[in-house]
This record gives structure tokens, C-alpha cells and sequence, in this order.
């Protein structure tokens, strides 16, 4: 095997297992800008791409009989076996379920060596899941010459959450990291899996809250059920009503749903509504009406019920800021990311102050980072 040497080096690219790697692939993470709970409601969503990313590097294995995966960034070293891949508590089960998920495709993945680094916060509600996903289909495909479009890379990954790990989320996380591009937003319909993309160069300050989320033990799913139980009741008023999403205003105050039901429609139709408004702002002036964040922000805290108490504070005192816009949490919420909209400078100075004070508020320690939306998901190698 040619060892490829790094760009502008006269090293050999080598992995944390010490040995050349074939074939590397990135993807990276994720903010939502707008749209939150409605992807899987078969609503439109807002997302941007990040910049910070996950590599998965695959080598030939030294004649062992099963995958090895491991990394610098998680803990604990991965093995499987490529014909059975099988769900496990351990992180590299995401990498079980991409192999299988390749074999529904129709592509047969010997067992690799796999070698996984990232700079995306685990947990944090940035998708670092779907960039693992995204990133080892590509690698995996390209491997053995069957190199998947991003698009196919996505549709992989969401299995692997849905249909292998457990998690049911929508396609927003996978779609966002397979097909991000630098200066725009992805606008995706859900329930179509139709998109385009919309200008979006305005500075993006994440604020992870350190509040760990673990959404396949969490409340996710039981909202999910509960979104799913609001609409076949709405639909029983309207029997062609396509998906929860695109109930109009009207069929809810008509039903009156049981709570919590009532609110759990009322945040994902008035979030429908809030995510065209932002299309329709950023395509006339290519700018994000900050105002949309803070009512999607209470409509996740109020009606969604998937806030809690340090994202509220980080929302409220980045609102206090000058120069920042809107805020609101990202991500799910149960904890992980606030995301803050405004200018360049105003958000600088307000992660500065953010850290100390969150830290005397609760007692922990805030990450933050200052991104624009980036490209998605490339081979490397």
C-alpha cells in the first residue's frame, strides 16, 4: 500500500494506532439555527454546519477477525464483528450500526481497523453522533471503492440512530452534516427530504452548559409519542392532514387537545411558522430576525418542556448583552447548547464575561465557541 504523505509535510499521515491510514473521512457537527422537534413532526428546519469536525481514518486490519475501533477522543477501545455488528453500550456501537447500515445498502465492509479523533463536545447537543455516523459511512463506502454521496451518507446515518442505536430523531443532524456549505443554511423540508439553501454569514456563538444530555434516556422519545398521539387526534378531524407539522392554527383551537398534547402541537406548528419567517428574512435581506429565537426559545421552555434552568439563565443574560439579537437553546434541549445571534464583537466580549459568571451562578464550567455556518462532510484522504 502507497503510504499518501500530509499536505505541505514530509511525514507519513498516520492515526493514533500508529499505522498509515487508507482512507479518512471528516463530517462536521451541527447547530440548528431554528426549527427544533419539528423534523421529526415533518416540519422544515434551519441548520448550519460547523467547524468543528470528525475524522474517521480506516486501515487494513493485521489479520484480526474482528473491527477495532478506538480514539483519541472517546473512551475505550471497540470491537466488533463486521458480519454480525450488533448494538452495545460502548461508543462504538455508532460504528457497528454505519457497517450495517452499509449492508442494507448492498456493500459488504470487511473487518478494518478504525481510528476516530474529533473536536466536537460529546453530548452537547452539536451532533457529534451524526458526524461519526456521517464521517465512517463515507470513509467505509470509500474503503472498499463504493464511495456514497453525501445524501446516501446521511440516509445511512439516520438509520444508525433510528433504526440500530435507538434514538428517534428526524434527518435534520445527518442532513446538515453531509450537506453544509460555508456562508449558507440548509433549509430542509422533513417530511419531503427536499432542501436548498439559504445566505447565512452572520457570526454564531455556541455556549455549551456543560448540563450533560443522553437523549435515548431521556424524555425524547416520550415526546416524540406524545407529538405522535396530538396528531393522529388532529387527524381524526382532518383526515388529510399530512403530518403534525402542518396542522394550521385553526385545527388546534377547533380539537382542543388533552395536555400535555395541546402544548406539545401548539410549540411545533408555531415553530413551523417561526422557521418560514426566518427563510423568508434571510432571503430579502440576508439577515436572521433575532426576535424568532427568543420566541422559539420560550415556546421550547413553556410548551415543548425541554428546557431547564441553566439554559434559561443563558438565554436571559445573553439577552442582556448589547449586540446580541437573540438566543435560545439548540440541540433538543434537557441540557447541552444556548446558541446567540448578533454582532461579531458583541458576542466576543459576551463569552468572555459568560464563563466567570455562569461558573459563580451553578458551579459549572461553560465551553464556548464562535463559529459560522461551514462546509459539510468530505473524504480526506
Amino acid at each position: 500500500m502507497r503510504i499518501r504523505q500530509a499536505a505541505g509535510s514530509g511525514a507519513p499521515v498516520t492515526g493514533s494506532l500508529g499505522i498509515p491510514p487508507r482512507v479518512a473521512a471528516s463530517a462536521p457537527g451541527r447547530v440548528n439555527l431554528i426549527g427544533e422537534h419539528t423534523d421529526y413532526n415533518g416540519g422544515p428546519v434551519l441548520p448550519v454546519a460547523i467547524d468543528l469536525r470528525t475524522t474517521v481514518r480506516v486501515t487494513a486490519t493485521r489479520g484480526a477477525a474482528v473491527t477495532r475501533v478506538r480514539s483519541a477522543t472517546y473512551h475505550g477501545i471497540g470491537l466488533f464483528e463486521a458480519r454480525r455488528p450488533a448494538p452495545s453500550d460502548h461508543w462504538s456501537s455508532y460504528l457497528a450500526g454505519v457497517v450495517a447500515g452499509l449492508a442494507r445498502a448492498g456493500l459488504t465492509i470487511p473487518d478494518v481497523e478504525i481510528d476516530v479523533t474529533s473536536d466536537l463536545p460529546v453530548g452537547a447537543g452539536l451532533s457529534s453522533s451524526a458526524a461519526l455516523e456521517v464521517a465512517a459511512a463515507l470513509a467505509l463506502s470509500e474503503f472498499v471503492d463504493s464511495r456514497l454521496a453525501p445524501i446516501e451518507a446521511a440516509r445511512v446515518g439516520h438509520w444508525v440512530e433510528a433504526g440500530f442505536v435507538g434514538v428517534r430523531s428526524g434527518i435534520m443532524d445527518q442532513y446538515a452534516s453531509a450537506l453544509g456549505r460555508a456562508g449558507e443554511a440548509l433549509y430542509l423540508r422533513c417530511d419531503t427530504e427536499t432542501y436548498d439553501f439559504v445566505p447565512f454569514a452572520e457570526p454564531i456563538l455556541i455556549v455549551d452548559s456543560g448540563m450533560p444530555r443522553a437523549l435515548a434516556a431521556s424524555a425524547f422519545n416520550r415526546r416524540r409519542a406524545e407529538c405522535d398521539a396530538a396528531y393522529a387526534l388532529l387527524r381524526e378531524a382532518d383526515a388529510a392532514l399530512s403530518s403534525l407539522a402542518a396542522a394550521p392554527a385553526s385545527l388546534l383551537d377547533r380539537v382542543r387537545l388533552p395536555e400535555p398534547l395541546g402544548r406539545r402541537a401548539r410549540h411545533v406548528i408555531t415553530e413551523t411558522a417561526r422557521v418560514r419567517a426566518a427563510v423568508a428574512a434571510l432571503r430579502s435581506d440576508h439577515r436572521f430576525a433575532g426576535d424568532l429565537l427568543v420566541e422559539s426559545h420560550r415556546s421550547l421552555r413553556d410548551d415543548f418542556e425541554c428546557s431547564c434552568t441553566e439554559l434559561d439563565w443563558l438565554v436571559e443574560y445573553l439577552m442582556a448583552q448589547d449586540g446580541v439579537t437573540g438566543a435560545r437553546l439548540t440541540g433538543a434541549g434537557w441540557g447541552g447548547c444556548v446558541i446567540a445571534l448578533g454582532d461579531a464583537g458583541a458576542l466576543e466580549h459576551a463569552r468572555g464575561r459568560l464563563v466567570y459568571d455562569y461558573g459563580q451562578q451553578f458551579d459549572r464550567r461553560a465551553r464556548t465557541w464562535l463559529t459560522r455556518a461551514s462546509e459539510g462532510a468530505r473524504i480526506e484522504l
